[in-house]
């Protein structure tokens, strides 16, 4: 789990961790445009040794795109300082680092990218009930898709 490593090319899997919902974007094999993929149900309820069901389910979606990189969004407060939803973030990293090793996993500053994902749906007119089923896939295209960028402009 780290900072970004030399650009290889290949399909990435963004990841939005909330505390009932993940949201999960995969990028096409270029690195140049994220999409949604998915919501999954938060599984709080696997013991130690189990791998939680949303975590085995971005194994899945990891092997079956054949991802060479796990994006999870970091929510740092406005600041730049970590709060506890970053410390939950960090732990829930490792614990997927784990799951989809030798896969990389990193971490992606995601401020505001929920609240982004949240107006850009209102200004398509979704709102309520349908706005939080894809809510999480969007902030989680967010958080990829400027992880691509960046990563880009690095490797330009």
């Amino acid at each position: 789990m780290g900072e970004a490593g030399p650009w290889v090319r290949g399909v990435r899997l963004g990841v939005d961790v909330g505390t009932v919902r993940v949201g999960v974007a995969v990028s096409d094999p270029d690195g140049i445009l994220a999409t949604p993929l998915a919501t999954l149900a938060r599984d709080s309820k696997a013991g130690e040794a189990a791998i939680p069901t949303d975590i085995s389910e971005i194994m899945r979606l990891a092997r079956e795109h054949e991802s060479v990189e796990v994006v999870v969004g970091l929510p740092l407060t406005l600041a730049g300082a970590e709060g506890p939803a970053a410390t939950q973030a960090r732990a829930y990293a490792r614990q997927l680092a784990d799951a989809v090793a030798p896969i990389p996993v990193r971490l992606a500053d995601e401020r505001m990218s929920t609240a982004v994902a949240s107006r850009r749906l209102s200004e398509r007119g979704v709102r309520g009930r349908r706005q939080r089923a894809v809510v999480d896939q969007v902030a989680a295209v967010e958080i990829l898709q400027g992880w691509l960028d960046l990563s880009r402009r690095r490797h330009a």
